[in-house]
């Protein structure tokens, strides 16, 4: 062993030391990435114009070059402004406004209604002196005293006992207890009492029979005067109601009122007891069924369309057979006459539908709705089905002055017009012709139309087209949403 020589652990590489890193290996670059790169570069092309042009070949990224890199930007800036130009013409139009409509507006102080003072009420009378509670009945104590009896159901149980209820007490609860329908009450018990007490006195038992004597009603006029003082702005044929978005929304005394569901309870249990009682001729029954329907309009009475169905219903079973044909086309016109032709009219045609079923009534009235609002929209004195199937189908979608809007509108209205009820369902040639036309607004309507409504109108055709195949052999599906 060489003294001089290193020792054998020194001839190792120290472990805490990094290792040294690997010796980097040229890359061989093969033929057939030279020839990628040739063509990916476009060398090829160059060489190739070059030769045709009778010059030598211009290097890469020459002044030629450029210049039809320019060109090629330029045009694709073009086209861009271009692009941008028909999109703002498409951001140009208006928009199409969400449905609603302002149908109350500032509340106003009721008409003075003349009334029996509670006073004059023997049972209560008979009462106070036989229990020796020492209440004056005519003073203001005495009233307070009514109104806790009214929201504990102690005066329902009295008026139960004794078998009527004096028409005193009745006017006091519906008028004069806290002015239940003609000022807005801050008691929301108390106008849930006295509605209860209202509902109870006016139900029939299984005899169809009122369960307690009854001689005041609530008539037709303290249920307009109630109504009206609430501001409610519907009751002008002819008068177009503002949109919703126009009211002032930083007034109190604007909008729906806190008590229109009792207003609504108690219109509704007037007409149960048509058998026993007509509270309404059928003229104040069609101006009450006109109002129930404009509700469906105010936005803020969204929460209670399960209570606008319920009245709904009763007002129109409260027509008899004879009345209802001719009440129905007048209700019909009536809503025709103030509606705006936008989706406010679809919104009417759908939601009766949805909030009270599919029963034959209910549907005469969707077709009579339909057909009245076709019948103004066209301007025809007589609602002639057929004229106005062929006007409907006469648009040309493929004209520019096509107001795809407006088509979407005429069908929905021309199909519920058609399919709501069994007239026109055994007549071939008009079910034949609306479907013909339906498959034709599906599929002349281009994919790449973007103007206002044409991709809605296009599916809205596929949809009804499937809901006619369907009705045609017998079916019968709601076909028309909102």
């Amino acid at each position: 062993m060489v003294m001089d020589e290193p020792l054998d652990f020194e001839k190792e590489d120290d472990p805490l030391l990094p290792a040294p890193p690997p010796a980097k290996r040229k890359k061989v670059i093969g033929l057939d990435e030279l020839l990628l790169d040739y063509f990916q570069t476009g060398k090829d092309k160059l060489r190739v114009k070059a030769a045709n042009s009778g010059h030598g070949p211009r290097g890469y990224g020459s002044d030629d070059e450029n210049r039809d890199v320019r060109e090629n930007e330029i045009k694709f800036y073009k086209l861009c402004e271009k692009c941008e130009e028909k999109d703002e013409e498409l951001d140009a139009r208006d928009d199409v406004a969400p449905w609603g409509q302002q149908i109350f507006g500032c509340q106003k102080d009721p008409s003075n209604l003349s009334d029996m003072g509670v006073e004059n009420c023997h049972l209560l009378r008979s009462f106070c002196a036989g229990e020796h509670l020492g209440f004056d009945l005519e003073t203001q104590q005495g009233e307070g005293l009514l109104e806790g009896m009214l929201m504990d159901g102690w005066l329902l149980k009295f008026v139960q006992t004794g078998g009527s209820v004096e028409d005193s007490i009745a006017s006091w609860a519906l008028t004069k207890c806290k002015n239940l329908f003609c000022w807005y009450s801050s008691n929301k018990k108390l106008q849930v009492s006295a509605t209860d007490f209202w509902d109870s006195i006016l139900s029939l038992d299984e005899n169809d029979k009122l369960l307690v004597n009854v001689v005041y009603f609530p008539s037709y006029t303290v249920l307009k005067c109630a109504i009206l003082s609430y501001g409610y702005l519907f009751e002008t044929p002819g008068t177009k109601a503002s949109p919703s978005e126009s009211a002032t929304a930083d007034s109190s005394d604007v909008g729906p009122p806190h008590n229109i569901i009792a207003w609504l309870r108690v219109v509704s249990a007037c007409c149960k007891i048509r058998k026993v009682c007509c509270i309404f001729s059928p003229s104040e029954a069609e101006e009450l069924l006109v109002i129930v329907i404009s509700l469906l309009l105010d936005r803020g009475l969204e929460g209670l369309l399960l209570i606008m169905g319920e009245c709904l219903n009763s007002l129109v079973s409260y027509f008899n057979t004879r009345e209802w044909e001719s009440s129905c086309v007048m209700v019909a016109e009536s809503i025709a006459q103030r509606v705006t032709m936008d989706l406010n009219c679809l919104r009417i045609v759908d939601c009766i539908t949805i909030i009270t079923g599919t029963d034959e009534r209910i549907k005469f009235l969707r077709s009579q709705l339909a057909l009245q609002l076709l019948k103004i929209s066209f301007g025809l004195k007589v609602g002639n089905v057929e004229k106005m199937l062929k006007l409907v189908t006469s648009i040309n979608v493929k004209e520019k002055e096509c107001n795809f809007f407006r088509l979407y509108v005429y069908l929905v209205l021309m199909d519920t017009l058609l399919f709501s009820n069994d007239s026109f369902r055994d007549k071939a040639m008009i079910i034949d012709t609306w479907r013909n036309y339906l498959r034709y607004c599906s599929t002349q309507i281009g994919l790449r139309n973007w103007r206002l409504y044409a991709p809605k109108v296009r599916n809205k055709a596929s949809y009804l087209l499937q809901g006619a195949v369907f009705k045609k052999s017998g079916g019968d599906v709601n076909v028309s949403d909102q």
